[in-house]
């Protein structure tokens, strides 16, 4: 018996639904691209290690072109279109913009995505790598210009606009650019 390859789904991108077939083999960052033309998210090395296709699930990080689209039915999906509040933009759009957190452009609508992903990972007290105390009564560390560029590292930018990213998402998170929680002491 001859299996399909593939399906019908539902994606529910930016608030919105979309319903569309595809091959089981389509990543989301295809599906988003070419099938929904939510062009937002860019294309870069197509395997995972550039981070210009940084999209948040479920309120987490992840490369779309990783991701297959079948695997993200059923998940909360925000690509940078639907990060800005209508024409008020997401603190963290707005920080880079002030301190040219950018160069070319190529890579912000993933850096974006990602710097509220690792704003929402810092505020619930996840450590990382650079973390010097992990234990859970330490609380949660500073976000230290160290903190932010570890956290950021799946985020390649070529033109090398890092200095300014890492000042973006430091003024991003000490302005709170979590409405949920109180932001976190910011040491650049």
């Amino acid at each position: 018996m001859a299996s399909s390859t593939s399906s019908v789904i539902t994606l529910k991108i930016n608030g919105e639904k979309y319903t569309l077939p595809v091959d089981h083999r389509t990543t989301l960052l295809d599906a988003l691209r070419e099938r929904l033309d939510l062009t937002g998210t860019k294309k870069g090395c197509d395997q995972g290690q550039c981070g210009a296709c940084t999209v948040l699930l479920d309120g987490r990080r992840a490369v779309a072109c990783l991701q297959l689209a079948v695997a993200a039915e059923g998940r909360e999906i925000t690509t940078i279109e639907g990060v800005a509040d209508g024409e008020r933009l997401h603190p963290v759009q707005q920080a880079f913009l002030d301190l040219d957190g950018y160069q070319c452009g190529y890579c912000t609508p993933g850096q974006i995505c990602s710097a509220i992903g690792v704003i929402e990972e810092h505020a619930a007290g996840w450590p990382s790598a650079v973390t010097e105390d992990v234990r859970p009564e330490a609380g949660p560390p500073s976000l230290t210009a160290d903190e932010i560029r570890e956290r950021m590292s799946g985020n390649l930018c070529r033109c090398g606009a890092y200095v300014s990213i890492v000042e973006a998402v430091a003024r991003a998170a000490a302005e709170g650019a979590r409405p949920d929680a109180a932001a976190k002491e910011v040491a650049a």
